[in-house]
């Protein structure tokens, strides 16, 4: 079962994933809007009338969109409907229900789940019914943009664009040139399960959001029910679709606190900000900068003395200004030249290297995947091995590789992931050969890319291994005809620093992630608003996306596509069983779609003249008339 994880850390979003978000934003059209709330946001200005735009037939079909492409629209709530509950009913309906829902809204109760966490506690998660899932999209849609204007630059999780990795850049990038090396760590106690109702709603005012149906929507949703009849006096559920947007408005007050007693610290002259910190140091003020992913943050100090006065100032201010306490177990100060510091998986730390100009001692930053991860990351992949040692299925073994590679993508940006990378394929290897001993051979070739053995030819090799792991000398383990992913190979990648000028809400800023739909704009505008009333909403929302996919143009002639002279055919007709899902559609000009149904030869001879199609165009058009159960057309006429 995939479940929405709520508010812990994820792998690092695709940009693939990124894209694809701003591209449902202009299908739907709602991308200038969210462009505009961004910009009056910045501007200071205030939200009195935000339902609106919410309930908006748009936002509530981008919603669906949003929620159909998450891997956790087929968990189903308390209720017991998933996404597909909703695929055979038509726009208006749709649209219609979740607009009646928002005039007296009710949240379903929340069902509760529990996930491990490393250091084998259980997570509570709670997962809401599916009508408060895109409920809560609708609204998440909406707010994002103006909360975005108002958060922190140094803010890393759960925000658009930005990544576990921007968050080690920075904190090691504040290591090697600011030279910050005693290391605050804070945890706050239980955060997500303290957060202040009142204090949030409070928040989300001063941020700008005054409309007070909405505040009181969100209200409703902080004190959903829990199953078993428990309503929550406090915290935010994880699980929801809007619970990071909302951790991140709690956090974001404090962002700007420590941010404003040094790094956004107002002078009354104007400077630079190079020579802004270079006067900054003539006064009696310390210098500090903070990162933060989530409720994960570190204050970096250059002594022991100021570290101290930052850890109980903080202390004090949660407590007093948020009503949350901290883990005196776990929170400390840590001088990282001569321990290390952990931070999302990763332990960072500092090492001498030469000396600098003036004759002190230079030290730079590396990091490696700290104790706990690397303990997780063995017990994952074991516990795979396990499964496949049950199951032997090619799915599974696809499926050990995938976890492979998600480590390595995530884990890529420590210095020494490589030699961590070893140590874990040592162990792991171990139980890869005992456990499967009947189902495992190595093959006789060392270079994958260069072995032509009649053994490489019988064996798969995905893209994905050609392309990450073809050129590693060792030789492959097999299981079950498929090349498992080398767990020792992992290369050391640089973390960058997040590009502040990434956005999503402006167009300079959208530039620096995709290129904006052009040649099919006009199409994806007449297809919102000539819908498709016959069909269903996922067929209508399938339909949209696939013109995109497609770049305009006819699935079998590759010619641009025309208003008047387009069709949306499915491949394996209704009647036969077909469905409206995105794979089972294709965009094609009006005359092949006729060509595709046609059974009568004067027909057939007619459009074959009209299309002058080629022979490996009439091969797609015999493909697609043999699933709608058609003769094949035998020869260009």
């Amino acid at each position: 079962m995939t479940v929405n994880t709520g508010l812990k850390r994820q792998p690092n979003e695709p940009k693939t994933l990124k894209k694809q978000k701003l591209r449902n934003n202009e299908y739907y059209e709602m991308q200038s809007v969210f462009d505009k709330l961004y910009t009056t946001s910045k501007e200071g200005k205030t939200f009195n009338k935000l339902m609106e735009m919410i309930a908006c037939e748009n936002n509530i079909l981008l919603a669906y969109r949003n929620i159909k492409n998450n891997k956790g629209s087929t968990t189903k709530g308390t209720d017991g409907l998933d996404i597909t509950y909703y695929a055979d009913w038509d726009n208006n309906k749709f649209a219609a229900y979740f607009q009646n829902k928002l005039q007296n809204y009710q949240p379903k109760s929340v069902r509760r789940i529990e996930i491990p966490k490393p250091d084998g506690r259980m997570r509570p998660l709670g997962i809401p019914c599916m009508d408060d899932r895109i409920m809560q999209q609708c609204i998440l849609q909406v707010l994002e943009p103006i909360c975005e204007a108002k958060f922190h630059k140094h803010s890393y999780g759960f925000r658009p664009n930005r990544a576990t990795s921007h968050a080690i850049a920075r904190t090691q990038s504040l290591m090697n040139i600011n030279k910050l090396h005693y290391v605050v760590d804070v945890d706050i106690k239980g955060f997500f399960d303290n957060v202040n109702h009142s204090k949030l709603m409070k928040q989300l005012w001063a941020i700008g959001i005054r409309d007070k149906n909405l505040l009181c929507v969100i209200g409703k949703i902080l004190k959903s029910e829990i199953q078993g009849g428990v309503i929550p006096e406090k915290g935010t559920p994880q699980g929801g679709i809007i619970s990071p947007l909302l951790s991140n408005v709690v956090l974001n007050e404090l962002d700007w606190w420590l941010s404003n007693q040094w790094e956004t610290l107002e002078t009354r002259h104007t400077y630079a900000q190079y020579h802004k910190y270079r006067a900054l140091k003539t006064t009696k003020l310390k210098e500090f900068f903070f990162v933060r992913y989530a409720d994960d943050f570190k204050i970096l100090c250059k002594d022991y003395k100021t570290a101290q006065k930052i850890y109980i100032a903080t202390r004090d201010w949660l407590r007093e200004r948020l009503g949350l306490e901290i883990s005196h177990e776990k929170s400390k100060i840590t001088n990282a030249r001569k321990g290390k510091t952990e931070f999302l998986g990763f332990a960072l730390f500092v090492q001498k290297k030469g000396k600098e100009k003036n004759g002190k001692d230079k030290f730079i930053s590396r990091s490696s995947i700290s104790e706990k991860a690397v303990k997780a990351i063995t017990a994952k992949l074991k516990g795979q091995i396990k499964t496949i040692q049950r199951k032997s299925k090619a799915e599974q073994v696809n499926l050990l590789n995938s976890q492979i590679l998600g480590v390595h993508n995530y884990y890529n940006v420590a210095t020494q992931c490589s030699k961590d990378f070893k140590r874990i394929n040592f162990v792991v290897s171990k139980s890869l050969h005992n456990r499967l001993k009947g189902n495992t051979k190595k093959v006789k070739g060392k270079n994958l890319r260069r072995s032509k053995t009649p053994e490489t030819k019988q064996i798969h090799y995905s893209k994905t291994y050609q392309k990450f792991y073809g050129s590693y000398e060792q030789k492959p383990k097999i299981i079950l005809g498929i090349g498992v992913f080398p767990i020792y190979g992992c290369k050391f990648k640089t973390p960058l620093n997040f590009t502040q000028e990434i956005c999503s809400y402006t167009e300079q800023g959208r530039a620096l992630i995709h290129n904006k739909l052009s040649n099919v704009n006009s199409l994806i505008r007449y297809l919102l608003k000539n819908k498709d009333f016959d069909n269903s909403t996922e067929f209508n929302d399938n339909r949209i996306s696939l013109i995109a996919g497609q770049n305009g143009k006819c699935a079998i002639t590759n010619h641009l596509l025309e208003i008047g002279q387009m069709e949306c055919h499915h491949k394996k007709p209704k009647h036969l069983g077909g469905t409206d899902q995105y794979k089972n559609l294709a965009w094609l000009d009006s005359r092949v779609h006729k060509l595709i149904h046609a059974t009568n030869q004067d027909t057939i001879s007619k459009y074959l003249e009209k299309l002058n199609l080629d022979n490996a165009m009439l091969k797609k058009v015999n493909s697609l008339r043999l699933l709608a159960e058609n003769l094949e057309i035998t020869a260009l006429i």
